[in-house]
């Protein structure tokens, strides 16, 4: 065991997967999350692992639970087709497969199946109800995380891992901007409990991902999420020390639009019902083809939330210290090309690696300074890329100049 000993703020799937990576390597870490169970709130359902992602998850894993991760993936293919609202096709996109990774390195997982694989072996490094308000340094290069019920926490690195609304971010960067994107989404999902709703689906809206765009910038994504084997199956054949919760097929319906085209204001938007979500969406499709008002009105009301896109601005270079941030934290981004999870765990299994390598003797200082440069290079990439393909398709606001 080495003596560093690393502190993450924040429970998401990129701070789990850098505890999996620092924990398999060796290195002390603790986690603490402000949600008080795992379970406490709807964080979203199917989400696209592309080769980054699944290269992450494959080198931080143990791999008995890389295989459970692999096996309870779907493979929808590669394809991520654009249709007008009356299901005409306007763009095909195939992207390009990658030898030797599962699905040829396109999955669609489960968000809740994932973060389960990844607390897995955790028990006694991820603490619950705890949420991060600050921090404070010490000359001697130590960082003391503070904690709402008034305790504290010491380390050599703290990493800041708990998403937009990141206090360590808040401390350590304030003047990294998060502004408002333009855009409101409501999350659903639609049960494949039975095959006749699964036929209703047209073939074509059933690959990677599919996005459907109507007058004013209206817009519906659907994405299937389908087990090749049972959850429970899986586990018992792979690793039955792995507890996951059962799942069924379904397919991810989000309905998204610019603010103004919402009749009701935000206040009004985030306080509906799911029901209500779900009449709001069906009355804003009209006039689009009826088989996809059909799809929509399958989605289960319980499963229907709404929420405000959010992105972060570029930043230039910082002053590294043994403060750090992961995810969304530090580059969060509309999901417009899909790949904010995935830069999350790619930051996960870089700075694992930079950690391992001062665990070894390197400098603590240049490791987290290789982390940071890297990062911000792809991360704020993959924000500006987001950014300009959200306003192409769906009118996103136009990303600021990358902050000073």
């Amino acid at each position: 065991m080495s003596d560093l000993h690393v502190i993450i703020a924040g429970g998401g799937l990129g701070g789990l997967a850098l505890a999996q990576g620092l924990h398999r390597a060796g290195i002390g870490v603790t986690v603490y999350e402000k949600d008080p169970t795992p379970a406490f709130r709807n964080q979203g359902y199917r989400i696209r692992i592309n080769a980054d992602g699944i290269t992450a998850l494959r080198a931080v894993l143990a791999p008995e639970a890389f295989e459970v991760f692999a096996a309870t993936a779907g493979v929808p293919g590669s394809r991520m087709d654009t249709f007008d609202h009356h299901l005409a096709l306007r763009h095909a996109q195939d992207l390009p497969r990658v030898a030797g990774l599962p699905g040829g390195g396109h999955l669609a997982v489960n968000r809740n199946t994932l973060r389960q694989i990844l607390l897995s072996g955790l028990d006694e490094v991820v603490h619950f109800g705890a949420r991060v308000t600050g921090y404070t340094t010490d000359p001697a290069g130590t960082v003391t995380t503070h904690l709402t019920d008034g305790s504290s926490a010491t380390g050599d690195i703290l990493v800041g891992a708990a998403g937009v609304n990141s206090a360590v971010r808040q401390q350590h960067l304030p003047q990294a901007q998060v502004i408002d994107a333009g855009l409101r989404l409501l999350y659903g999902k639609i049960p494949f409990a039975d095959n006749e709703t699964r036929a209703a689906v047209p073939p074509e809206l059933l690959s990677l991902w599919t996005t459907v765009v109507g007058p004013g910038r209206r817009f519906v994504g659907l994405a299937p999420v389908q087990y090749r084997e049972p959850i429970d199956r899986v586990t018992a054949r792979l690793a039955p020390s792995i507890a996951l919760s059962a799942d069924s097929d379904y397919l991810t319906c989000v309905f998204g639009a610019r603010r103004e085209q919402f009749p009701s204001t935000d206040e009004e938007l985030f306080a509906m019902s799911g029901a209500e979500l779900r009449a709001l969406t069906v009355s804003l499709l009209q006039g689009w083809d009826p088989r996809l008002v059909d799809i929509v009105s399958c989605q289960d009301p319980a499963s229907i939330f709404a929420v405000s896109v959010r992105t972060s601005v570029p930043l230039a270079a910082w002053d590294t210290s043994s403060v750090t941030l992961l995810g969304d934290a530090i580059h969060v981004m509309s999901p417009a090309i899909g790949i904010g999870a995935n830069t999350a765990l790619r930051d996960a299994q870089i700075l694992t690696g930079r950690l391992t390598e001062a665990a070894a003797g390197r400098p603590l200082p240049e490791a987290l300074r290789d982390y940071e440069e890297a990062m911000r290079g792809y991360g704020f990439d993959a924000v500006r890329e987001s950014a300009v393909h959200g306003r192409q398709l769906v009118g996103q606001d136009l990303l600021p100049v990358a902050s000073a």
